[in-house]
């Protein structure tokens, strides 16, 4: 597996050069330490740790799926420079041991920033799932505990070549505040045409759009440019994409049903990608105002590249470009600077309000209470598969 990933990667990485590593030294390292691994789990760690030494959000190992799927009950997020608990899933371990506004400091010894809580995620729901994690926590109140976490344990995790259609089926949402604005939430950008004219059907209603892009991973290409269309007059370049073989604009052609009011846009720490672009592109075409949290900084152009051995499918993702914005800058390991920063504090998560929703709103003329901001599109908790003979 080794080798074909680092095949892979050697064959398709937007830089030829590699950044400068020296990938048969990188491959010979783990290959040895393979050798030396006690399971598999650690084995796919070593492979996750060679992609890793090219210091690339985007270029990943992708593991065999696996038999069960872990979930450990929260949510936790990176809210200024502090790891805050955002959200628990009922009726597990972590809900009778954490709450919404609970600072965390360490997770299994690593303490959690802007820097490591993704890479930290990655090992804990990917790499090397965890029987249970240990954390130390802070509470709202400013208690220091050790706790240990026991995750609940569903059926086989998602195909992760199926996800594009997952995807697909997480529409953009929105809601009215009045006559002259409109809420979206748009949770990943993967959606057609289609969803997003009936999106700019209803924008053009009003006078003032707030797009809701906290949580936002990214997505597609083409669900970019499509958004970019709708929400500008005039063509855009969203960025240039220096690959292996050249650069390469990202052009957004205007469309004659695009949103011409104003318009509103909300990120935090969880906004990745696609949805960093987006942002950044009305700043710098000075579209409209962006309100929130620093960015993810994770902006690359990444293709997942399908592998197997011995019919055990695996593979990799791997970045076939930079992207450059219209300033000469790339936005990776750098993010979105909003324009105002505005963040939830601790008592507001532990209440459930969203004080930023809130702000947006006020700010278009709207009357939407933090309470009620946070009501408008509360969170879903994914449904896991059951075991076998549950």
């Amino acid at each position: 597996m080794a080798q074909d990933v680092a095949d892979d990667v050697a064959k398709h990485y937007y830089d030829r050069k590699l950044h400068g590593v020296d990938w048969d030294a990188e491959l010979r390292e783990t290959r040895e330490k393979i050798q030396k691994a006690t399971s598999s789990n650690l084995a796919f760690a070593n492979i996750a740790a060679m992609l890793d030494s090219l210091g690339d959000s985007h270029t990943f190992f992708i593991p065999p799926r696996r038999s069960v799927q872990l979930d450990y009950g929260w949510r936790i997020q990176i809210i200024g420079e502090r790891c805050l608990v955002t959200g628990v899933r009922p009726e597990t371990d972590a809900a009778t041991k954490v709450r919404p506004g609970d600072e965390v400091l360490a997770v299994n010894d690593y303490r959690p920033a802007r820097g490591n809580l993704v890479r930290i995620e990655y090992v804990l729901n990917v790499l090397r799932p965890q029987n249970k994690i240990e954390a130390t926590i802070r509470s709202v109140g400013g208690q220091e505990r050790q706790i240990e976490i026991i995750p609940k344990t569903f059926g086989p995790t998602a195909d992760p070549w199926l996800r594009e259609e997952e995807h697909k089926r997480r529409q953009p949402h929105f809601a009215s505040l009045d006559d002259d604005v409109l809420v979206v939430k748009i949770p990943e950008f993967q959606f057609d045409e289609e969803e997003v004219n009936k999106l700019i059907d209803e924008a053009r209603k009003h006078k003032w759009v707030i797009l809701d892009l906290r949580g936002n991973p990214g997505g597609s290409e083409e669900s970019l440019r499509l958004l970019v269309s709708k929400f500008f007059d005039h063509e855009v370049k969203i960025a240039d994409a220096v690959s292996r073989n050249g650069t390469k604009p990202r052009i957004a052609k205007p469309d004659h049903r695009a949103f011409s009011g104003k318009l509103t846009v909300l990120v935090d720490s969880r906004s990745g990608s696609a949805a960093e672009l987006f942002a950044r592109v009305v700043q710098l075409e000075k579209r409209g105002i962006v309100i929130g949290d620093h960015t993810a900084g994770m902006v690359m152009e990444a293709e997942h590249h399908r592998l197997a051995h011995e019919g055990i499918p695996f593979g990799a993702s791997v970045t076939i470009a930079n992207l450059i914005m219209s300033d000469g800058k790339s936005l990776e390991h750098v993010g979105v600077i909003p324009d105002e920063l505005a963040l939830p504090t601790v008592e507001d998560l532990a209440n459930h309000r969203d004080p930023v929703l809130a702000h947006a709103a006020e700010i278009a003329g709207a009357k939407l209470s933090p309470e009620d901001a946070a009501q408008l599109f509360p969170y879903q908790w994914p449904e896991p598969s059951p075991l076998a003979g549950q």
